[in-house]
């Protein structure tokens, strides 16, 4: 059981996500129980009913090497394939086991690379917050950026910025090699030979990343075709953005709509230039850039000022707030003049606590 709060947001923010097409755990009920949890102090409680394709995590496999038999870890493992990749199935044993980590490896980077592209920080990315399905799971200390920051932290307790928003990638990666420890023996009963058939998924999942980034981005910036100079363009955005303090997910809509951002600052009209000359290359028109664009560059985000505004309401009983937020969230491309816009400067600092 769990505090009510946090699971109302967890219903918020996986519905928003999968609004935006981001594959993730969906809430089918948040249901009172008319207890009441400890926390900090006495909360009411609540349970929420989560639907996956299943609720297989790393951490599954971590606790079946560490206090199961390799017997164990094999059930796991066979079970996992066929449940989530039956067409490996077929495959020989020495194989079978190398590609179901690929697989669940490359679900990985396309999933961050989703999340790294909406300004989404999970908040707390241990091997049991990772979903074999490549799903998101588990929205304890979750929240979207404003203000566009590499370092941006929002869980309370992540002192150390472990799971910041430029952490995820990587992370992704150690968690897979947690994965690959588990199942070592399943991949060769040589394991110097394992730990270098696991080393090159784990190379490769990187890869998978960067290119999955990459394509997300060439769509945000309504960009066709592979050019090698892509990559310093949109590093170049970033760096600007950081740099003025732009918000993540207006600047992108604004950039959709043709719209200049802070079009005194020569800089910016630079990379604008570059932009332009970009897209001319590849004969794309503006306007079919910005039918792109807005096409993946949401208007609506779960801004945290108003998944707040939502849960203070709930707390003393008014759901409208909550109902009004989440049907704008259902057409997260869709202007909305009141919910797209970012919080008023200055109020954006902000904390957010695992409640569950």
């Amino acid at each position: 059981m769990a505090a009510l709060l946090p699971m109302l947001r967890e219903y918020i923010v996986s519905e928003a996500m999968h609004a935006l097409g981001i594959p993730t755990t969906r809430s089918l009920a948040v249901v009172g129980t008319g207890g009441e949890v400890q926390r900090e102090k006495m909360l009411e409680g609540a349970v929420l009913t989560r639907v996956a394709a299943s609720h297989i995590r790393v951490g599954t496999f971590n606790y079946a090497a560490a206090f199961g038999t390799p017997g164990d870890v094999r059930a796991l493992a066979d079970y996992s394939i066929g449940r989530h990749f039956p067409w490996l199935e077929s495959a020989d044993e020495g194989e079978r086991y190398v590609l179901f980590l690929r697989e669940v490896a490359k679900r990985q980077a396309a999933l961050i690379a989703k999340w790294q592209l909406t300004g989404f920080v999970h908040g707390v990315m241990n091997t049991d917050n990772m979903a074999i399905s490549g799903e998101t799971i588990d929205y304890g200390p979750c929240a979207f950026m404003d203000t566009f920051d590499p370092d941006t932290v929002f869980s309370s307790i992540d002192t150390a910025m472990r799971y910041a928003y430029k952490n995820q990638p990587g992370i992704g990666a150690w968690n897979l090699a947690k994965l690959a420890e588990s199942i070592l023996p399943l991949i060769n009963a040589d394991e110097d030979r394992a730990v270098e058939l696991a080393k090159e998924e784990i190379a490769a999942y990187m890869r998978h990343y960067d290119e999955c980034w990459l394509h997300g981005m060439r769509n945000k910036l309504g960009l066709t075709g592979d050019d090698p100079q892509d990559a310093d363009l949109f590093a170049s955005l970033l760096t600007l953005m950081h740099k003025h303090r732009l918000d993540y997910t207006s600047t992108f809509r604004a950039l959709s709509r043709q719209e200049a951002f802070m079009p005194e600052n020569a800089e910016l009209a630079e990379w604008a230039r570059k932009h332009a000359a970009r897209l001319a290359q590849t004969n794309t028109s503006p306007q079919a850039a910005s039918e792109t664009m807005l096409r993946h560059n949401p208007a609506v985000i779960p801004r945290n000022h108003r998944v707040e505004e939502a849960l203070a309401a709930a707390d003393e009983g008014d759901y409208t707030p909550m109902h009004s937020l989440l049907e704008v969230l259902r057409t997260p491309f869709e202007d909305s003049y009141v919910y797209s816009l970012p919080p008023e400067q200055g109020s954006c600092a902000y904390r957010t606590f695992c409640g569950t």
